[in-house]
């Protein structure tokens, strides 16, 4: 099981020499701009808007979201998915993103031969815009897109029937805080059981705080991601995969299935 974060763009990809992923998660930017905080608490100082403003009010998440380009990102993705099999489960993408991002997603997916898709919906049982409530009904959803070519991916639902509605726990106090839009490692590992097997390859161009890493790598998937601010990569690498706490199971499931491989391939 390999589990790797560079600090660098995903677009110099090649010379890391990373294989082919059967699936890629990606959360891309919202382009929230200076109001990324919005109504949530951490506009104020300590949480209450009687203190006043925080650091934060006015400001965007990152200062690298002006420079994403969306059909660069797309160009890569679909550079390093698997090619799509004749037989059995193909490749797949998860872009999580806003609810009006959904349908640029769903194009840009398919100027890039995606030609299929379907949306993913979270719900939360909490709400960051808590300062809204007695104005208007507050979000507390989390949107997201699985993308694929024409073949349907792979899928694993053990004969159980699978919503396209999630629930959005948080992570516990053994997952550190890193990112301000970081993922649940319960909520990513759910989606990589059901897309991939192990040892598969799964690849997140925008890592951020390295969950998705975190939670391929657990899974006894092979994990690759690329995190172009150093403060992020430096916290991901040691703290969020420093962690990192391997599903035993998954191993010796796949060591059964690669020795029933061997004696058939013996017997051949």
């Amino acid at each position: 099981m390999k589990c790797e974060i560079y600090n660098d763009h995903f677009e110099n990809a090649k010379q890391y020499g990373i294989p082919h992923a059967q699936l890629i998660i990606a959360d891309i930017p919202y382009n929230l701009g200076n109001n990324a905080y919005a109504s949530n608490p951490q506009w104020y100082v300590d949480g209450d808007n009687s203190n006043g403003e925080s650091d934060l009010a006015g400001k965007s998440f990152f200062d690298t979201d002006n420079d994403f380009r969306i059909g660069n990102f797309f160009d890569f993705c679909t550079r390093y998915l698997k090619k799509e099999p004749k037989e059995g489960g193909a490749p797949a993408m998860i872009v999580f993103c806003a609810f009006e991002q959904m349908q640029m997603v769903i194009d840009e997916g398919k100027k890039h031969g995606l030609m299929r898709s379907y949306p993913l919906v979270f719900i939360k049982n909490f709400s960051a815009q808590v300062l809204k409530a007695n104005m208007k009904i507050v979000g507390a959803t989390e949107y997201a897109v699985v993308l694929y070519r024409n073949r349907l991916p792979k899928f694993n639902n053990n004969g159980k029937m699978i919503f396209n509605w999630f629930e959005w726990a948080k992570d516990g106090a053994d997952v550190p805080k890193i990112h301000p839009t970081q993922k649940p490692i319960g909520v990513l590992k759910r989606l990589i059981e059901i897309f991939t097997d192990c040892g598969d390859v799964v690849i997140d161009p925008v890592a951020g705080s390295g969950t998705t890493l975190r939670a391929a790598a657990e899974l006894g998937r092979d994990a690759y991601g690329f995190e172009i601010k150093k403060d992020f990569y430096n916290k991901a690498k040691n703290e969020m995969l420093a962690k990192i706490q391997p599903d035993l199971f998954c191993y010796m499931y796949e060591q059964k299935v690669e020795e029933k491989r061997k004696q058939y391939t013996q017997k051949d």
